[in-house]
This record gives C-alpha cells, structure tokens and sequence, in this order.
C-alpha cells in the first residue's frame, strides 16, 4: 500500500507558509513527548492501529479528528505506518499525503537561510540554530550540529571558503556538537569556551577567554564571557551581530538548570547579571543571533534574527528584579533535553559518537525559558 510523500523540506515549506494539519499516528507517549510543531499547525494523535481496525470496519475517515482540516500529512516514526494510513485515507475520500521518512527523516532536516554574509542554519525539529560565517575566503562554524558537518563542509566548499575555526558557544545538553566532526571534515580549529575544561573537557581544542578573537579573513570573531545557561558559555560579536547561543534567544533565555540543578538559582543570577551588564549594553540596533529558536517564532525574510531593542521589548522577563527573575527561570521548568547526560558526556570527549548515538538527541529540545 503506497500513497502519494511528501519530504521533510515540503512540509517545513507547508508549515512556513501556512496552516498544516498533521496526523502522528505513533504511540501516545511518542506524540506527547515530540512532534511535528510550528506556526499555524495542528497536530493531532490516532494510533495505527486505531485504523487497522477502522480498515476492517470500512471506515477509516471517521477516526479523523474534527480539528485536522484537508489536505492531512500523515507521519509516523519512519514513514511507514503512515504510509498506509494516508493510503487509508485517501481510498476514503480524505485528502491526506505521507511524510517519507517519518519523525527520523524530520529530525535530519536542515534548512539554511542567507542572513547576508552570514548563513544560518535551523534544524526544525529541535530547533537549533547554527552559523557559518565567512570573510574574504576563509570562514568559521559556530555550535555545528554533529549530524550535518558534511552539510557545513560541503556549502563552504561550494563557496570557495577555507573554514578555520569549528566553534563551540558551550557544552551543549540538547545536541551533539560538531565540533570535532567538522575539525575532521575540514582540517579545522576545534575551538571552545576557556572554562570548558573546568567541565571537564577531555580533548585538545583553542580554549577562548573573554576577550579573545578569531581571525577570519580581515574580520575578527570576538569572545566575551556570558554565564548563566552554563558557567563557561560565550557570545561572540561579529560586526553589528551578537551571536547570542543559549544566553539570549528572540523570544526567551537560557534555562540555568542544566549544567547543575543544585546550583540552578545561582546560574539564574548570574544569567541576569549577563543579561543587564552584557547583552543590553549593545545598542538596540544590534542584530540578535540566537543559538536556538521556539517553533512558533515567525520566520522573518532574513531568517531568525532581530534587533536587540525589539528582543528586549518582548521579553517579559527583561524588566523583572534580580529576585524575580531568578524565580522565573526556576520555577516550572519544562523537561530536560531528552539524554541530556550522555550528551554532555560526548560533548566533553568522554564517549564517542557513531550512528547509534545520534539517535539519543532526538526530540524536543527543551533548552529555553520562554518569556513572551
């Protein structure tokens, strides 16, 4: 039973640009803990088997839930199941596709936007946000995902770039860095934050304190300490950018939990201090990069970037006393990034990353404290 796919890049394309009814016909527990998310869908959960039986029955439509309106996508974890309930579907009348690939073809997908001088790179499914930024022919990578360092290798090659510098903001607790992948890839820099080594870092790296620069061509990529997220992360400023990483998004900040949850108040301290003394001293015209980015964040024409004013603006927790916002950024925490523990463990080079291990970062990512 075969019925007309779609791929991951057609639906991002559907979602960003208008309403999308989704059908996830996994299991209950695999629907609630991911799914296909972004503005302006509707996603709703039947289980497969739900219409097996319905098939049996002869009506398979019915099952339908009233807030999916026509045409339906059909996704499940690799395409298949869904595949036949699309089929289903269609014999019933109902205007429905499949997702090829499932979730898993979902989770791989990532989409680049020209920034102008700067690439950046969303994966939507977890909504991590990387960049590549070039000068003259050389250029580096920040927070590269493990899972696309071929991707980043081959666009630079394609531009005629050198990339120097494979970048890391922070331990990461959501993804697998690619770092070292894209140092192998590309003869590059492996290159983090000073005190990752005080979390432990087992592998040779350039290690940036506050202050320090990256050459890139005739531009200089510079570091400036910003803890809060974790003790040791880093923003970089490129021209009238901030790559802002998990310290400031465009629509929430850093949760402070994940590095230590004993010291999960503290963290919120000192990510108010970076906020207040750091971040909200560039002035307001400075374009804001973030390191991650909600599913529901509108997609401007020149990907997700905004100025620092309007970040400020919108964030409700922006105006909030030391106090309360410490309170804010504790209080009702939403899961941990799923495997989050091993993550951090490859991330520091204390595990290796094959196939296997890349599944462990699937799902949401569950980094931000949203504030708008």
């Amino acid at each position: 039973m075969t019925s007309p796919a779609i791929t991951p890049r057609d639906l991002y394309d559907r979602i960003r640009s208008g309403d999308v009814s989704v059908l996830d016909v996994r299991d209950r527990d695999e629907f609630d803990a991911w799914h296909v998310d972004g503005p302006g869908v509707t996603a709703a959960h039947v289980p497969y088997m739900q219409f097996v039986s319905a098939q049996v029955a002869g009506d398979p439509a019915a099952l339908v839930p009233d807030e999916l309106d026509e045409p339906i996508v059909a996704v499940c974890g690799v395409g298949e199941a869904s595949d036949e309930v699309a089929a289903m579907l269609r014999e019933a009348g109902v205007d429905a596709v499949n997702l090829a690939g499932g979730m898993d073809a979902w989770g791989d997908l990532v989409v680049a936007h020209d920034l102008g001088g700067v690439v950046q790179y969303e994966r939507p499914s977890s909504g991590c946000l990387s960049y590549l930024l070039a000068d003259g022919d050389e250029a580096a990578v920040v927070d590269p995902l493990a899972a696309a360092s071929e991707r980043y290798a081959e666009d630079a090659a394609d531009r005629g770039l050198d990339v120097r510098w494979a970048v890391d903001t922070h331990v990461h607790a959501d993804h697998f860095s690619g770092v070292r992948a894209l140092a192998a890839e590309t003869d590059a820099e492996p290159v983090l934050p000073a005190g990752a080594t005080e979390r432990g870092l087992d592998y040779d790296a350039t290690l940036l304190a506050d202050g320090d620069a990256l050459s890139i061509g005739g531009r200089d990529l510079v570091a400036r300490h910003a803890p809060g997220h974790t003790t040791e992360l880093v923003v970089f400023e490129w021209g009238d950018a901030v790559l802002t990483a998990d310290c400031l998004f465009l629509d929430g900040v850093g949760r402070p939990d994940l590095e230590d949850a004993d010291r999960a108040r503290e963290l919120a301290g000192r990510q108010y201090d970076t906020l207040h003394d750091s971040i909200f001293a560039y002035p307001d015209d400075e374009r804001v990069l973030p390191g991650h980015v909600e599913a529901t964040t509108p997609l401007a024409d020149d990907g997700f970037a905004r100025n620092l004013g309007a970040v400020r603006e919108s964030l409700a927790v922006a105006d909030l006393s030391r106090e309360a916002f410490v309170d804010a950024l504790t209080t009702d925490l939403p899961p941990r990034p799923a495997n989050y523990e091993a993550i951090v463990a490859t991330n520091l080079g204390r595990r290796e990353i094959d196939e296997g291990t890349l599944e462990l970062e699937r799902g949401p990512n569950n980094c931000a404290v949203s504030s708008t």
